[in-house]
């Protein structure tokens, strides 16, 4: 659970943002979209292992 102080005078924008900025820092989204349905565990590797290929592709060895 994320918790953001909201500071004396500060603006409820900016405390949204700063909610915001953690939620994406902490990965809180993308982990609740990954369990919203059970992933293989054969279906996860290969999934990694095409992502592997394409940033090889794109970006070579460097």
């Amino acid at each position: 659970m994320l918790i953001i102080n909201v500071r004396e005078g500060e603006n409820i924008d900016r405390a949204l943002k700063r909610y915001k900025r953690k939620s994406i820092n902490t990965r809180v989204i993308r982990e609740l979209r990954n369990r919203r349905e059970f992933t293989k565990p054969s279906v996860l590797r290969r999934k990694e292992k095409l992502k592997a290929a394409y940033r090889l592709e794109k970006y070579g060895e460097r």
